[in-house]
């Protein structure tokens, strides 16, 4: 089967049912004839932009956790990096040039794609766990001013 009618498989999937992990959405597809591997699975989230909710992933567009049925191919973006912070974030500490962002258990993932979604000059890159992000600035400044602003968000 095509990398296109597994993606399509997973958004109805993620639209219609609670999916709490990547293993168990990789057992339901392979229960529809998918021959996959957790990093596989892994790649397909990333690349349909699925975020980790409480409820499970969903979609970018808010579809998702079980609550109905997947609408046509309308996609209204990835929350704001406000949101996912506000919705997620707890915390954030500061070493030197790096900032940690400490999140809701499972939701490390979102909160990095919609930062790294912003292109931020204060942001070299990030790396995400699973409750938190590890945020690489150019220097201890632009570290600091991020920090508070990040803060600002969380509120």
């Amino acid at each position: 089967m095509s990398k296109v009618e597994r993606h399509n498989a997973i958004r109805e999937l993620v639209a219609t049912t609670v999916i709490s992990n990547q293993e168990e959405l990789r057992r339901k597809l392979v229960r529809r004839g998918f021959d996959v591997t957790q990093a596989t699975v892994s790649r397909d989230i990333h690349e349909l932009h699925l975020y980790k909710g409480p409820n499970g992933y969903a979609l970018p567009n808010g579809n998702g956790n079980g609550n109905g049925h997947l609408r046509a191919e309308e996609e209204t973006g990835l929350p704001s990096v406000h949101e996912v912070l506000r919705s997620f974030g707890l915390k954030v500490k500061q070493a030197q040039n790096q900032l940690v962002v400490i999140t809701a258990s499972g939701s490390a993932q979102p909160v990095a794609l919609a930062i790294d979604h912003e292109d931020w000059k204060e942001v070299v890159g990030t790396l995400a766990g699973d409750d938190t992000v590890l945020i690489i600035c150019p220097d201890q400044k632009s570290a600091s001013y991020l920090k508070a602003r990040l803060e600002e968000m969380i509120g």
